[in-house]
């Protein structure tokens, strides 16, 4: 039998215009009918009948309505919930067609209406990971292609850019393919691309991303950067794996590649259509140079990421080879004049290149987490040093060292600073901790619970930068802070700029109210120092108290009761 004369009820029930738009509809009305018809014929009978009195007739016919009605309503109430698993279905097809929605059909039923139920869920799913495959793999390789490399980059870069993190693009072009496609089989060409891919995916990271972006060019998007030198690394491992024969249906096939870099850096805006342009210069500057070259992206990046990498290299064992030292600078009681505090401030005495800024390596020392190692020594050797102008006999004053995020992730960091001031026999009371607002705000929870430890050890607690990042003084009154110091930037032009002058004055203020410190860092001028002691501000520091220098500097100060010049 066709399928047409399978459905003959259902086509002529679906041409009156009230049933054609719901099969709920159609089987509710066969089944009023259906159980209408008992009624029907008995009505009919009594009609035709003269053996029954009226009373008798409509006595009967009255119970065999109600008798119907009741058996009708249990009758079409029991099959529009038989034919929930049928809507379920049909609404769950039609969610996926126009919105995309993956089905939570039961599948546990083992009937018709189950298998329905069941077999539409799977086919679903399957249909949506084919689909997705479609869309997001290259089908020669099995490697993601250009628009999912765009959808997770794009994630990755939204926030990079608010952890500040970086994101390296490589684009990988195998040298003079086409001309080399023109000679092999085009079945050979797309072995060696798989075979390229393949050699390709055992180099990367897990947490990279392999991409093929068209014939013979691949995109790798490093999202975790833990030194430059790694990116070099990475794009050198690369071309050594590529450069090593390829075994092809039997025939031994030698390429080589070119590699393009550009690196996204946190606070530029762009997506990876223009990381990839960037990319695509430098891998044409690369392959200018020859075969089998990297190159990052324009020759002014280029310089400065090779200065980087340098940098970097050379910081390794710097600690070690004593080149990192501890300058001081002075911390002014504002209402006094006197030293009140020094500021213990890291910097690289390099053989060759001379005092490295701290702008220049401190990044870099965070980012391979050297800043640690460098963090720790220059805690203990402040501390030390402040213990011995005590033992000197000279004022004693507070030393205050900072704290990086990374040094602040550490487990042991109580345990640390503890341990230090034992080796150093110096009071609590003489150490300051700065740590910056925006790490805190990483894990609140965790950094109060740090910040509490730290401050039951006695030691006093800055929160620097104050200003510059959230400022929110729900956070303020959770951390146990007992200074606040006044970021340079609203220091600098205090005197002048309405704004920056009314945020600092609300800073003294709710320092005042909440009785903690305040410390102004930045201070220049005569007149940024009068306007700070007029508004109460307790402390200062800066180049017109002093700038940072060797501990020999603020020891000949210390003897002579006085700041240093700048």
């Amino acid at each position: 039998m066709q399928l047409n004369q399978k459905l003959y009820l259902y086509s002529a029930l679906d041409n009156f215009r009230f049933l054609n738009k719901s099969y709920t509809a159609k089987i509710m009305s066969v089944a009023f009918l259906g159980t209408h018809i008992p009624l029907l014929t008995l009505l009919f009978s009594f009609v035709i009948s003269n053996s029954y009195s009226w009373e008798m007739t409509i006595r009967v016919l009255i119970i065999a309505l109600i008798a119907t009605l009741a058996g009708t309503a249990a009758t079409l109430y029991a099959l529009h919930h038989l034919l929930i698993p049928v809507n379920l279905t049909s609404a769950s097809l039609r969610d996926y067609l126009n919105k995309k929605t993956l089905p939570s059909l039961p599948t546990e039923f083992a009937d018709e209406a189950g298998t329905l139920m069941a077999d539409t869920s799977q086919s679903i799913y399957k249909l949506n990971e084919l689909i997705d495959y479609i869309s997001n793999y290259d089908e020669l390789t099995g490697l993601p292609n250009r628009e999912l490399l765009r959808e997770r980059v794009n994630q990755i870069i939204t926030k990079a850019q608010h952890n500040q993190n970086m994101v390296a693009v490589m684009v990988l072009g195998i040298d003079d393919f086409t001309e080399m496609s023109h000679v092999i089989e085009r079945e050979q060409a797309n072995l060696l691309l798989r075979a390229v891919a393949q050699r390709l995916t055992s180099c990367v990271a897990q947490t990279d991303i392999l991409a093929h972006l068209n014939t013979d060019e691949f995109a790798i998007a490093r999202l975790e950067i833990p030194s430059f030198e790694s990116i070099v690394k990475l794009s050198q491992l690369v071309l050594s794996t590529i450069n090593k024969p390829f075994l092809i249906q039997g025939n031994q096939i030698r390429i080589t590649a070119s590699i393009g870099i550009t690196i996204n850096q946190p606070e530029s805006i762009l997506d990876l259509d223009q990381l990839l342009q960037q990319a695509h210069i430098a891998l044409f500057q690369a392959k200018q140079q020859g075969r089998s070259q990297y190159q990052f992206y324009s020759p002014e990046i280029n310089a400065q990421l090779q200065e980087r990498l340098a940098l970097e290299n050379e910081l390794h064992g710097a600690l070690e080879r004593k080149e990192i030292v501890v300058y001081y600078q002075p911390i002014i009681n504002l209402q006094t004049g006197e030293m009140a505090a020094v500021e213990a401030l890291v910097r690289w005495q390099h053989p060759t290149r001379g005092l490295v800024s701290p702008a220049k390596f401190i990044p870099i020392a965070e980012a391979n987490g050297l800043i640690v190692k460098i963090g720790e020594y220059v805690l203990r050797t402040a501390c030390i040093q402040n213990r011995a102008w005590q033992l000197a006999g000279l004022p004693p004053m507070r030393m205050s060292v900072n704290l990086s995020a990374r040094q602040f992730e550490q487990p042991n960091l109580v345990e640390l600073v503890s341990q230090i001031m034992q080796e150093s026999d110096l009071h609590s009371s003489y150490l300051e901790l700065e740590v910056t607002e925006s790490f805190l705000m990483a894990d609140i929870h965790h950094s109060t619970k740090i910040l509490k430890q730290l401050r039951e050890l006695g030691v006093w607690l800055a929160l620097d930068d104050f200003g510059t990042g959230y400022s929110s003084l729900n956070y303020l009154k959770r951390f146990p802070v007992n200074m606040l110091k006044i970021d340079r930037s609203f220091v600098q032009d205090v005197a002048s700029n309405p704004d920056s002058a009314a945020v600092t004055d609300a800073i003294i203020a709710l320092a005042n109210s909440l009785q903690l410190k305040i410390t102004a860092e930045g201070i220049e001028t005569q007149e940024q120092l009068n306007y700070l002691q007029k508004r109460g501000c307790q402390e200062g520091q800066g180049y017109y108290f002093g700038v940072p220098v060797p501990a020999e500097k603020i020891t000949e100060a210390l003897q002579r009761r006085e700041a240093i010049a700048a």
